[in-house]
């Protein structure tokens, strides 16, 4: 076990919460939480709820991020295709589950920022892009796995097909905010959804409520962004 108590406290907190996937519990574990919050929420950064980051993002809370994660079964031969890499602490715990993340983000600042922690913990099994994650990966397609961190109304039936004859894909669906920002004011139903390919169509199962912010199609005008024409 750890030896700082907050990690303790949150490893204690999620198996009492349901969390048994004991591959699930150690990735969090040794995966450096502080390093991912936005600058001044280091101090709540082993606490179990979610964090702004940059760019009207979020950070999930720890016991979200680890329920999709023990619902979607990585087993490490597995690709696994992450929509939305946000700080990139979602992609860091799928990282030695599996044998590859593909992670996609629509920000390129956040995507900077996530390649910079992913090289600082040697993820070299981790490859991010700068794109639109509704209209997914196709050219390293078909995935094992499919792992939406933002909310849709339905999953786009290309992205179903990039998932392989018994692929599993785990998204937020039902209502969606108009923009990136969730409001006090505004009020969603979202259901953490499974879906599971088999050769016949699709097999769904709800899962949670959860909240999360939409995940938009095309690609935004970071002002960070504004006369960049890295990638």
């Amino acid at each position: 076990m750890t030896e700082d108590p907050r990690v303790a406290a949150l490893i204690m907190s999620l198996r009492k919460h349901g969390i048994t996937d004991q591959r699930v519990l150690g990735a969090i574990e040794k995966t450096p939480r502080d390093l991912f919050v936005g600058q001044g929420f280091e101090y709540a950064a082993y606490n179990d709820s979610a964090l702004p980051i940059a760019c009207g993002q979020t950070i999930s809370q720890p016991y979200v991020v680890a329920y999709m994660t023990q619902a979607l079964d990585v087993k490490d031969t597995m690709r696994v295709l992450e929509l939305g890499t946000g700080s990139g602490y979602q992609t860091a715990i799928l990282s030695p589950l599996c044998r590859r993340v593909y992670s996609i983000e629509r920000h390129k600042p956040l995507l900077r920022e996530a390649q910079q922690r992913f090289n600082a913990l040697r993820l070299h099994n981790v490859v991010a892009k700068h794109g639109d994650g509704l209209a997914g990966w196709a050219d390293q397609a078909p995935f094992d796995r499919i792992l939406c961190t933002a909310a849709m109304s339905e999953v786009p039936q290309s992205l179903i097909e990039q998932l392989k004859p018994g692929g599993v894909l785990i998204a937020p669906l039902g209502d969606v905010p108009r923009g990136d920002v969730l409001t006090p004011t505004e009020s969603f139903s979202q259901q953490l959804t499974k879906i599971i390919r088999s050769e016949d169509g699709v097999m769904r199962e709800t899962l949670i409520p959860v909240l999360f912010v939409p995940m938009l199609p095309g690609l935004p005008q970071d002002k960070a962004d504004v006369g960049d024409k890295k990638v």
